[in-house]
Order: C-alpha cells, then structure tokens, then sequence
C-alpha cells in the first residue's frame, strides 16, 4: 500500500531541551511531578506545556524521546492528529501504530468509551477490563518496552488511522518518566510510532529526529541520546497459544517465565515482507530500518577467509562502483576488516566512535591491464555487549548515511542470546540487501 502522501508545506522544526526532566527521577506521582514543576515555571516545563498543547489541539506530530526510541506522537483519539503522522514519516497507510498511555486507567478509558458504558440502543454496559492472560506481563515488565495487543471495542474513541482496520490495537506504557509526563501534561493517549521517515533507521537522538523530519514537523523535544536503542516487544495474548509479533526491549525467556505464557510462540520473520493482508503490528510487512547505502549482513561466526574474499572482490569490482564502504563490527572482527595500513592504527576512541582511513586498491581495467582507485573505509566498533550493540545500532547506520557510503558490511551476533539479540538480528535482516550466512563465500 502507498504511504500517505498529500503535499507537506515547508515548516519551521523548532529542538527544545528538556535533558533533565528526561534524566530525572520523580520525586512522587507523575502529577504530582508535574504539578511542581509547572509551579517552578522552568523553561523545560514550559517546553512539555508548548508540546501539550500542540498535540491537545494541532495536527502536527510532535518528536519526543523514549526509553527505547525517539517516538512521534500525536493524541490518538482524533484523526486529522493521527494522520499527521502518516504525512509527516510517508508511513503506509496499512501500518497500524502503537497508542502510549501514562496509567492503566487510561488504557481502561480505551476498553470503555462512553457511549458503549450507556446502557442506549442495546448496548451492553458490562465493563471491559485487560484480558487476564496480561496481568503477569503487566506487573514484571510495566512501565516498560513492552506492546500489549487488545481488542477494539465498538465505539472506540481511537482513530481509524490508529488501528489501520484492524479489530485490535497495540498499547504500552513506557518506562520513560519523561514520555508518561508528556502523556499525563497532555491528557491524552499518543498514537507514537518511531519519529524517522518511514523505512529509515530508527532515531535515538533528537539529532536524528530532525534530520528526517526538518520541515516537516513543528516541534522536537530534546532528551539526549535514548537507552534501550530497539522498539518495544509486540506480544498478543488473545491468540491461542499467545504469540510474539515483534522481538524488541523484553526477551522471550523473560515472558516465557511468566504465569500462562509458557508456550508463547514466535509469530514474526525477520525479512522484509510484502503481506496482502494488514500486518497485526508495526514491523511485521514493510522494509525498515534501511540506510542509503547496500547493506551486507554476515551471520555471527561467519569465516573470516569468506568475508576478506567477498569484500576484497566487492572493492575490486567496478560493477559495485563502491567508493565509500562502511564497516560495522561487533564482536570478533578487526579494525577495518584488517584493510587499515600501517598508517592508520586502530583509534582509542570510545564505543560506537566513526573513524575511516583511504585504501589504494588495484582492479582489473581491461583485459590487458589493470588500474587503482582510492577508497574511503569508515569503521564504527558497536562493542561487545548486547546492550550496547542494540544502543549503538541505529545511530551507527545513520552515520554512515551522514557519510554517503555506498555499501556497509554488518557483523551479525547470534540472535539465540536473548530477545534483544534477536531484536538486533531482526532490524539488521529488515535493513540488508544480503544476508551472508555461515558457510557462505
């Protein structure tokens, strides 16, 4: 399905920072929190109050941080709001988004809108509650990375866009102070999908955020890089057995361990697919997390002798026409895939630094003789640890982006190490062009 794309008049995005109330921790509720700091009059409370409002009244999305991503929220329960988001990202229309709430009484606001609590026309004014089959998830992992699947009542208050036609809609309550803050100021649920233009990577900066968006969206609020780095985990316990839409934040041995999830089930593939019918989560159909660039996958124990062939033949081969090529390490390959001359030494800089170097390589130009060309190799190490990877991930795609690099090889990390692994795995297989698995040359 086509992205929603009606013409976008050129706007002035404004970044407001709101670092400490995004590092803060509450010193009560969330209203009493907000209370007191409106009461302080602080330039970030203003900030939160400017976004409020937008967001109460405007059709303009709003970029905002996350624990797990930078997200794009708009107040769910109207249309010409929701559609903003569509506009603003060129997001399919066939892409149902995840509505962000700040208590479960907002949530039970959701399963009971008013006209179905009336007792008219028939209605039954029995009382809708979370299905039973959460409880368990709720309590260990609320507020938290964690997208719940529920039903859509009749008369719901949500937006049609919000659901993209399905009897069902996704929820979550981020353990983010900061996203709840903004969710309470606004007083209403946020349709908030991840706030980068649609297939590209994931924001984790406000940075990011306005280098998609500039024009497009009004406002940004600026809460420093993210945490988690990777969207939450969709699950749906109202099939039998439940069922994991999208790996994400919260690992499938963690959900496994709780009370009637015991037989949960992987329900998603980590390729692009291009699905007739409505996928039941963000992620499950379209091609995302993609750079400009080719991405090249190798599966985690992949032979180093394979990859020194395949990417010395892809730099000698002029039908690539790679000028610029990024490297992307994790855990066991070498700086610069050992390319680096003498000349240039591996940098001290910390984890998830950019540094390149130039490489004189020799290609066949005719049959009777050969020429050079320079190459520019830029190399981000994302660290050993899975956190770190996942954190790292989507800013290291982006720079290479910044960087208009033709081509990007990618060390893969056994995605069988948890669900965040398996989360790095599925964005990394949505965003490559080939995946090189072991045993390949």
């Amino acid at each position: 399905m086509a992205a929603f794309s009606p013409s976008i008049s050129p706007r002035e995005t404004r970044v407001l920072p709101v670092h400490r109330l995004n590092n803060a921790s509450p010193p009560g509720s969330i209203a009493e929190w907000w209370a007191s700091e409106q009461k302080s009059g602080s330039a970030e409370a203003a900030a939160v109050a400017e976004a409020a409002e937008l967001l109460r009244t405007g059709n303009t999305p709003v970029g905002f941080p996350t624990e797990t991503v930078y997200g794009l929220g708009a107040d769910a329960t109207r249309s010409p709001a929701v559609q903003g988001i569509y506009r603003a990202k060129q997001r399919p229309l066939d892409n149902p988004l995840i509505v962000h709430v700040d208590s479960e009484e907002m949530i039970e606001s959701l399963l009971n809108p008013p006209a179905a609590n009336s007792g008219t026309n028939g209605t039954n004014n029995t009382k809708r509650k979370i299905p039973d089959i959460y409880r368990p998830l709720i309590e260990r992992f609320w507020p938290g990375p964690l997208t719940i699947l529920l039903p859509n009542p009749p008369n719901s208050i949500l937006a049609p866009e919000v659901t993209a036609k399905l009897h069902t809609f996704g929820v979550r309550m981020p353990s983010s102070p900061f996203a709840r803050l903004l969710i309470h100021a606004t007083g209403r649920p946020l349709a908030a999908p991840s706030a980068n233009a649609s297939t590209k990577p994931s924001p984790t900066t406000a940075q990011h955020v306005y280098h998609d968006l500039q024009g497009r969206i009004d406002l940004i609020l600026d809460g420093g890089p993210c945490g988690v780095g990777v969207e939450s985990t969709v699950v749906d316990g109202l099939s039998s057995p439940p069922a994991i839409l999208r790996p994400g934040g919260v690992g499938i041995e963690e959900i496994r361990a709780c009370p009637g999830w015991e037989n949960v089930r992987k329900a998603y593939k980590d390729e692009a697919l291009q699905l007739k019918e409505i996928p039941r989560a963000p992620g499950m159909k379209y091609r995302h997390y993609s750079p400009k660039a080719d991405v090249v996958l190798f599966e985690a124990g992949s032979n180093p002798a394979s990859i020194s062939r395949r990417v010395n033949a892809d730099l000698r081969n002029t039908a690539v026409g790679a000028k610029k090529v990024g490297i992307i390490r994790t855990r066991t390959w070498e700086y610069g895939l050992g390319l680096a001359p003498p000349s240039s030494p591996p940098p001290s800089g910390e984890i998830g630094s950019l540094s390149s170097f130039t490489l004189e390589v020799e290609y066949l130009h005719t049959t009777h003789s050969t020429a050079k060309a320079t190459k520019t190799i830029y190399d981000v190490h994302l660290g050993q640890k899975t956190e770190d990877i996942a954190r790292g991930l989507f800013a290291a795609l982006r720079a290479m982006d910044v960087e208009n690099v033709d081509i990007i090889y990618v060390e893969g990390i056994p995605d069988n190490e948890g669900e965040l692994a398996a989360a790095v795995m599925n964005r990394l297989r949505k965003a490559a062009e080939v995946e090189i698995r072991k045993g390949q040359a």
